[in-house]
């Protein structure tokens, strides 16, 4: 069975975003921090982060088919120049496909009928392989429907004061989790994986 997985870069007081949904020049210093080059998918982007952060991220890689994101972080990152970095299809979560974009390419899928549907699409794109479910929204909707298998945190060691946490406005809370399964410790920042433990 595929396993659906989520997972941000969060501050040691539970954001992802600070409340104007920046702050990321303090969460994703772990990206610049060290000498081991990660390229990615889109031109002129690689990360170079600390030896362990390279090797999990690129077991993240190796194991990831496809994404589910929401519309707003799609239109954010003007649909990251037209594939992800991470080279994987993407199914992004809208009420309508964008102008100018096709409803499905190879980069992207434009859901319409709901977090269900668009979990059920990155699995037949996914193959063998995990799905990622990226943004709050989307993820603490996947988490509600029942979807979610593990969430996986980047943590840093900043202090935001205040912002945007990855489960806003969850319905079921509270949530039990399992583990840490997963504890990396790289430079500036400690990789975290935990399961959803199931009820009922």
């Amino acid at each position: 069975m595929t396993k659906v997985t989520t997972g941000a870069t969060m501050s040691l007081d539970g954001y992802i975003a600070d409340a104007s949904h920046g702050g990321f020049e303090h969460l994703f210093q772990w990206y610049a921090n060290g000498d081991v080059e990660t390229p990615t998918a889109t031109p002129g982007m690689t990360l170079r982060t600390s030896a362990a952060s390279a090797a999990h991220l690129r077991a993240l890689n190796e194991r990831t088919g496809a994404l589910v994101v929401g519309r707003r972080l799609f239109d954010m990152t003007n649909g990251w120049g037209g594939r992800h970095p991470m080279d994987v299809p993407v199914v992004v979560v809208t009420h309508r496909v964008p102008e100018g974009w096709d409803r499905e390419s190879d980069s992207f899928v434009f859901v319409t009928d709901g977090i269900e549907s668009a979990i059920d699409r990155a699995k037949a794109l996914a193959g063998d392989k995990q799905i990622g479910v990226n943004g709050g929204t989307i993820a603490t909707q996947v988490m509600q429907a029942g979807l979610l298998d593990e969430v996986h945190i980047d943590l840093v060691p900043v202090l935001l004061g205040d912002g945007i946490p990855l489960f806003a406005d969850l319905k079921i809370a509270p949530v039990q989790l399992e583990g840490p399964t997963e504890v990396v410790q790289g430079n500036g920042v400690t990789h975290l994986a935990y399961r959803v433990r199931r009820t009922g």
